[in-house]
């Protein structure tokens, strides 16, 4: 048995992450001892590091939710863990492309910038361009 601050150290989860894990429902609801600690067990501590695991992978909460249920469930089916897992594949995928877009067009502008002493400015003026509707 683990008190909320060894949880966090042994999970490399802070102690405000754990907390807000147990607000949102990641995380079961824990034993309090009489003086109101926290007390986890070591199957908590392996939860918390299967939720870091998943955020470093960029799941959002949700989907932790989902993938924390699927891994306590020993009966899930995996083609619903790989489903979630391509779906969000996907979503990273579309996100870099929508990135790298705005990368180039940034790029275009700088390289359209002399980048002197003159004022004009072609990076100004496309942000402040007026569009009419």
């Amino acid at each position: 048995m683990f008190r909320i601050g060894d949880a966090a150290r042994l999970s490399g989860v802070t102690v405000k992450l754990i907390r807000y894990y147990e607000s949102v429902g990641l995380l079961r609801a824990v034993y309090r001892q009489t003086n109101g600690y926290r007390t986890y067990e070591p199957r908590d501590v392996h939860e918390l590091r299967f939720i870091k695991r998943a955020r470093l992978l960029g799941f959002p909460i949700k989907e932790i939710g989902e993938l924390l249920n699927l891994w306590r469930n020993k009966q899930r089916r995996s083609h619903t863990v790989r489903r979630l897992a391509e779906a969000h594949l996907a979503n990273l995928s579309n996100r870099i492309k929508a990135v790298q877009d705005v990368a180039g067009v940034l790029q275009q502008l700088i390289d359209a910038c002399e980048g002197n002493d003159r004022p004009d400015c072609p990076i100004l003026e496309a942000l402040g361009a007026w569009e009419r509707d």
